[in-house]
C-alpha cells in the first residue's frame, strides 16, 4: 500500500503563485510515476501533470508553460508549482501514484483562485 498526502492549498489571486506537495509513504519501491489531477465543481477529474521514475514529463496544453511538476526521491515527496494561475484552475488537486500494487490517491487540497 502507498499513502499519499497533499498539502499546500488555499486562496491565491490571479496571476500568483503556489505550490502543493505530496509526501508518498508505504511501499515506496512499487511506484513507477506520480502525478497530479484536478477536478473543478460539476467536471470530470482531469489530469495536471505527470512526472515517471526517470524524470519524464506531462502536461496538458490547459497547463503547459504555467505549471511545473518535480520530486525529490530522497523526501519521497511530490511537487506541483502553479504559476499565473487562473479563475479556471479553482478545483481540488489529488495527488495519484501508479505502481506494481496498484493505483493510489491523496484526499485533496482545494486551491482557489479569485481576487
Amino acid at each position: 500500500q502507498v499513502r499519499l498526502v497533499e498539502s499546500g492549498g488555499g486562496l491565491v489571486q490571479p496571476g500568483g503563485s503556489q505550490r502543493l506537495s505530496c509526501a508518498a509513504s508505504g511501499s515506496i519501491v512499487s511506484i513507477k510515476g506520480m502525478g497530479w489531477y484536478r477536478q473543478a465543481p460539476g467536471k470530470q477529474r482531469e489530469m495536471v501533470a505527470i512526472i515517471s521514475n526517470g524524470g519524464s514529463t506531462t502536461y496538458p496544453s490547459s497547463v503547459k508553460g504555467r505549471f511545473t511538476i518535480s520530486r525529490d526521491n530522497a523526501k519521497n515527496t511530490v511537487y506541483l508549482q502553479m504559476n499565473n494561475l487562473k479563475p479556471e484552475d479553482t478545483a481540488v488537486y489529488y495527488c495519484y501514484a501508479v505502481g506494481t500494487l496498484g493505483s493510489y490517491w491523496g484526499q485533496g487540497t482545494q486551491v482557489t483562485v479569485s481576487s
